[in-house]
C-alpha cells in the first residue's frame, strides 16, 4: 500500500509547485484554461472509448465461440501469447506492415489499389492499439462465459425461449461482469498510451500520456506534467467507479 501511496502524494505535492519550484495553482488553472490541454483530454477520452469499442466487438463473440470450443484453454493461451512480448518490439513490427514498402502496401499494390498513407495515422494508432489491448478485453469475459451455469441456459430454453432471447436475457446479463473487468483493462491503460502515439501515429494522436512525456522529459516541467497526471489518474479512478459491478443489479438478475 505505501508504494502505491506514496508515489501518488509525491506527484500531487509536484503538482503544485511551478517550474522554479515554488508552490502554485497556476498548473490547474493552465490546464483548465488552456483549450490545448482540453482538446488532449479529449483526444484522450474519445480514443480510449473508440479502442475499448472496437475490442469489446471483437472480443465478445471471439470469447464466447471459443467457450465452445473443444480446446478452449489452449486457444485462450493462443491469445494470451503475444502479451508476453515487448510493446516496443510489436509496435515496430506494425511499422514494417504499415511502411509505406510493407507488406500491407505491397499487397495493395498487387491488387491494383497502389500504395496509401497508413502510418501515421489515426486509423493505424486505432488498428495497433487494439491488437494490444485485446488479450486483456477478452481473457475476463472468457471466464465470465466459462463460469456461467448451464442450467440457467437450459432453463431458458425450457420456458420457451429462443436463441436470441437466451442470450439477452441469461448470457450476456450474467456476463457484464467479465465487461465490466475488461473495459477497466483497456480503458484505463489506453488513457495514458504514448509510445503507440509517437511510433504509429506519429504525433498526430495527442493524448494526456503524450503531454506528460512531454514536460517530463522535454521542457522539464515537472509541475505541469505531475498535474496532467492527477487529472489522467482522477478519470481512472471516475472510470473504475462507473464500470464498478452494482449490488443492487446483481441481486435483481440472481432471482
Amino acid at each position: 500500500m505505501l508504494f502505491v501511496i506514496a508515489p501518488l502524494g509525491l506527484l500531487l505535492v509536484q503538482s503544485f509547485n511551478n517550474i522554479g519550484g515554488h508552490w502554485t495553482l497556476a498548473n490547474y488553472q493552465t490546464y483548465f484554461k488552456s483549450g490545448t490541454y482540453l482538446r488532449m483530454t479529449f483526444n484522450s477520452l474519445w480514443f480510449s472509448f473508440l479502442v475499448t469499442m472496437v475490442t469489446l466487438i471483437i472480443a465478445y463473440p471471439a470469447a464466447y465461440i471459443m467457450t465452445k470450443l473443444k480446446h478452449a484453454q489452449f486457444w485462450l493461451m493462443l491469445i494470451i501469447l503475444p502479451t508476453w512480448i515487448n510493446l516496443l518490439l510489436k509496435a515496430y513490427a506494425f511499422i514494417g506492415l504499415f511502411a509505406q514498402d510493407g507488406s500491407v502496401n505491397q499487397f495493395l499494390t498487387l491488387i491494383g489499389i497502389g500504395p496509401q498513407q497508413i502510418m501515421f495515422t489515426n486509423v493505424a494508432f486505432m488498428i495497433v492499439a487494439a491488437y494490444i489491448e485485446l488479450p486483456f478485453m477478452m481473457m475476463p469475459i472468457f471466464n465470465a462465459l466459462r463460469e456461467l451455469d448451464p442450467s440457467l441456459i437450459n432453463a431458458a430454453r425450457d420456458l420457451g425461449a429462443n436463441s436470441r432471447q437466451t442470450f439477452m436475457k441469461v448470457i450476456f446479463p450474467y456476463s457484464l461482469s467479465g465487461v465490466r473487468a475488461g473495459v477497466q483493462a483497456v480503458f484505463i491503460p489506453t488513457l495514458s498510451l504514448f509510445m503507440l502515439t509517437r511510433l504509429i501515429g506519429g504525433n498526430r494522436v495527442i493524448t494526456l500520456g503524450t503531454a506528460i512525456e512531454e514536460h517530463f522529459l522535454v521542457t522539464q516541467n515537472w509541475g505541469m506534467g505531475s498535474t496532467i497526471g492527477i487529472i489522467l489518474i482522477i478519470a481512472m479512478f471516475l472510470t473504475m467507479y462507473l464500470t464498478r459491478e452494482r449490488k443492487g443489479r446483481g441481486k435483481q438478475h440472481a432471482k
